[in-house]
């Protein structure tokens, strides 16, 4: 799976790149169809501590997957949406067996 991570405004370290590739790599457990993950990380300026926004879009054949969170810190953020995603797609598989 490719993941893509647009980080507008500033620039995302390499440590934090790499901790969302390893975290959206787990998805592929769970889904083998996953085709890419775009990951949004934005800063809003607000007095609110939890300023940090994180969004995934995961393409899968025929649909795509978004989740939004928004928390203290990025690496709190995705891991927020792995879960979402996770019980997700585990929904998906879960739908496409009963169809069979």
């Amino acid at each position: 799976m490719k993941v893509n991570v647009q980080t507008p405004g500033f620039d995302a370290d390499i440590k934090l790149v790499s901790f969302i590739e390893k975290k959206l790599s787990k998805l592929e457990q769970f889904y083998d169809k996953i085709i890419f993950a775009d990951v949004f990380l934005k800063l809003e300026n607000t007095s609110n501590p939890e300023n940090k926004v994180v969004e995934v879009l995961l393409s899968i054949p025929g649909d795509d997957l978004i989740v939004k969170k928004e928390c203290k810190r990025f690496e709190i953020g995705i891991d927020d949406c792995v879960q979402a995603l996770e019980r997700q797609l585990k929904k998906r598989k879960e739908k496409q067996r009963a169809n069979f």
